[in-house]
């Protein structure tokens, strides 16, 4: 079995501030760090380290040689990332002393991709592989159309939230993912809580209170707590989540253990700073202490 990820590849630089700025405030950084990043990125980095074969689909600049290495390095198939013209996306990420953050995101060649680049990659997955889609590429319609038609399980991470994005690939999703802010917005566009949707699962991640699993199957509900530990940084958490949660999926765990490996390797992540980098792998996750 394998996941296919057609994501974001970013250049994530991380500024340490005091506090986040407000509207109007100049703040000078307490340190700068540049971070393998992007949602897509952040995934893949964490399934393959979690024991799955993960193949990225996606796309860089000439900038972005550094970043397709480094997701080798971590295990990422990376035979179906194009170079292109287009600039490497990249965010500006500002984190204050308590972990919290904001962003900048320019897409930059991840809004690049081709429709002849998502065919030639896909038709290669096998039927019950798992394809994974963030907010934060082009193609997202065309791939969760294919890949339900060549029986994949189609699964959507749905940040940067947009309603549009999220109902444009509702049709085609057996396994959905949202923060509770997400979940609120998506209800307010549709009318309809997440759990009405017609998705067979829908994960909602509840920062500091765990995330909660919806069966549509058997209508069981499934709490799994946060784990307690002193965060840094924040960003890529449930990226991290995501990218467990599939491998374990993928490596045949029930959802529950997927989910409780997930939120391990997800509060292990946050007390470190940086994000795709810093992604414990599997053994460090199982033998975390908290």
């Amino acid at each position: 079995m394998a996941i296919w990820n057609l994501g974001s590849i970013n250049a994530d630089m991380v500024y340490a501030l005091p506090h986040l700025p407000t509207p109007g405030e100049t703040l000078a950084a307490l340190d700068l760090q540049q971070f393998l990043g992007g949602k897509g990125a952040n995934m893949s980095v964490a399934a393959a380290r979690a024991g799955s074969h993960v193949c990225h689909i996606g796309a860089v600049g000439p900038d972005g040689k550094w970043a397709v290495d480094r997701l080798m390095e971590y295990g990422v198939d990376t035979r179906y990332i194009d170079q292109i013209d287009t600039p490497t996306g990249h965010a500006i990420i500002a984190v204050d002393r308590q972990g919290e953050n904001q962003i900048i995101l320019f897409p930059g060649a991840n809004r690049e991709l081709t429709n002849d680049q998502l065919g030639l990659a896909v038709s290669q997955a096998g039927s019950g592989d798992i394809l994974v889609l963030q907010n934060e590429t082009n193609m997202q319609g065309e791939a969760a159309k294919m890949g339900r038609e060549l029986g994949l399980r189609v699964c959507y991470a749905a940040a940067p939230f947009d309603a549009e994005a999220v109902q444009a690939v509702l049709p085609f999703l057996d396994l959905l993912f949202l923060n509770e802010v997400e979940a609120q917005q998506l209800e307010h566009a549709t009318g309809k809580p997440a759990t009405e949707l017609g998705v067979s699962d829908v994960i909602i991640t509840l920062g500091a209170k765990g995330a909660r699993h919806f069966s549509m199957g058997t209508g069981e509900i499934l709490d799994i707590p946060a784990l307690p530990v002193t965060a840094v940084d924040t960003t890529g958490a449930g990226d991290t989540f995501t990218g467990y949660v599939l491998s374990g999926l993928d490596r045949g765990l029930p959802m529950p253990q997927a989910m409780m490996l997930a939120t391990r390797a997800a509060a292990l992540m946050v007390t470190r700073p940086g994000t795709a980098d810093v992604i414990p792998d599997l053994k460090e996750t199982q033998d975390a202490q908290f």
